[in-house]
């Protein structure tokens, strides 16, 4: 892995305003950034990758299976008391999930680790799924880029794939997302493009203009009654908003089902410790109510957490990182190196939740930027990725995306 220099396509940015990529620069500054990227080998790809995420994520799923049933779990998972029994009845019926995105560090040599996985309302999808793609065959095109080399991006074709295993030919979705937001809708409408293919009806609607009927059921800004929804507004909102009680008796089916909530948590990575500690793909990881003080030198944790702890001890003191249980976008996340902060991030939205915190893993420096690598999972299996890059040490809302080849 590593990353090389590389002409800009003159036309670029052309071709993004002619596809509705609206938001490749933003506030001044690139998001979309193709001077230069990011060259992988095959064997990088396929071992320290694709396998390791798709086995990453069957374990997200034994995960599921205990968070759902422990009361202590559910709890320390952010979720609201009265919408403990529909989570655990939606993982209980097997109510699909469509795709996610673990956020991984790798440098190209040593094991990939999961810094976060965001199970309900990952973006950066279209610019991964068909703008990066279509990149990699200007340049191949050009003679930029060599013949044989390729690109680990099977997304939108498996996205068609799983839409038609789940749901039946013909079914009518609604796509909803915040309105005015591009990047949203952008990410909305890649799904809907892969739901067409897949012989569904898609239709996007404001989220802000679902309403209820007098029968219970959700409509539209049409008034259409909803039967299918793909709602880009994660759960640990809905559960929070006046609708939230209408889900169930609604007969609406949600994408991504109810369950999904415990995955699009950070809480879920300590629980993932706990049953896997050790595992080369993990980082060390314990809620902060359980070893805070023990980290601050005054008391130990009690109990299973304990032994967990002792053997973690030393890797913490030289630097973790404390998480809200939810964030987005490294928003209130802070980096703690030999007892003192180190960085921090200047967005604190998310304050006030429960934290946690996990060894701190180094990003490679990679041409002064840092990159992380979004691994796509679509249905159990790990189909691409994509890549964000910034010069702090906290990858924020505006790091820059950046493409990818595959070359041996």
């Amino acid at each position: 892995m590593h990353k090389q220099d590389l002409p800009e396509r003159a036309d670029w940015r052309a071709k993004a305003e002619e596809q509705g990529f609206t938001f490749a620069d933003m506030h001044g500054e690139p998001y979309w950034e193709e001077s230069s990227a990011y060259q992988f080998s095959l064997a990088q790809v396929e071992n320290d990758i694709e396998d390791p995420v798709t086995e990453l994520h069957a374990m997200v799923r034994e995960a599921v299976a205990q968070i759902v049933v422990s009361e202590d779990l559910m709890r320390r998972m952010g979720i609201p008391r009265p919408y403990w029994d529909m989570v655990e009845r939606s993982w209980a019926e097997g109510e699909p999930e469509l795709y996610g995105r673990m956020d991984l560090v790798y440098d190209g040599s040593d094991p990939a680790k999961l810094l976060e996985y965001n199970g309900d309302t990952p973006t950066s999808l279209y610019e991964s799924a068909a703008f990066q793609w279509q990149w990699l065959e200007d340049l191949i095109a050009a003679g930029v880029l060599q013949p044989g080399d390729d690109q680990f991006n099977g997304v939108h074709e498996a996205l068609v794939e799983r839409f038609a295993e789940i749901l039946a030919p013909g079914t009518e979705v609604h796509f909803a997302a915040v309105a005015g937001n591009p990047e949203d809708y952008a990410t909305v409408e890649a799904l809907a493009w892969a739901a067409r293919a897949a012989g569904l009806g898609a239709h996007y609607t404001d989220l802000d203009k679902i309403a209820l009927s007098t029968e219970g059921q959700f409509l539209d800004g049409e008034d259409r009654v909803i039967g299918t929804l793909f709602k880009l507004y994660p759960w640990e909102d809905l559960l929070r908003d006046e609708f939230a009680a209408h889900v169930g008796p609604s007969g609406c089916r949600f994408i991504e089902p109810a369950w999904k909530a415990v995955v699009s948590n950070k809480a879920l990575l300590p629980v993932l410790w706990q049953m896997f500690e050790g595992h080369p793909n993990l980082l060390p990881a314990f809620f902060e109510d359980d070893v805070a003080a023990a980290l601050a030198g005054s008391g130990h944790p009690a109990g299973a957490v304990a032994e967990a702890f002792d053997r973690a001890r030393d890797t913490l003191a030289r630097g973790h990182v404390v998480k809200p249980i939810f964030s987005r976008e490294g928003a209130s996340v802070s980096i703690i190196e030999g007892g003192r902060v180190t960085e921090t991030a200047s967005d604190r939205t998310y304050d006030d939740h429960p934290r946690i915190v996990q060894a701190y893993q180094p990003l490679p420096v990679m041409g002064g930027f840092r990159p992380v690598i979004g691994a796509w999972v679509v249905g159990q299996s790990c189909v691409g990725m994509g890549l964000r890059e910034d010069r702090a040490r906290i990858t924020q809302n505006l790091s820059r995306f950046k493409p990818h080849f595959i070359r041996d």
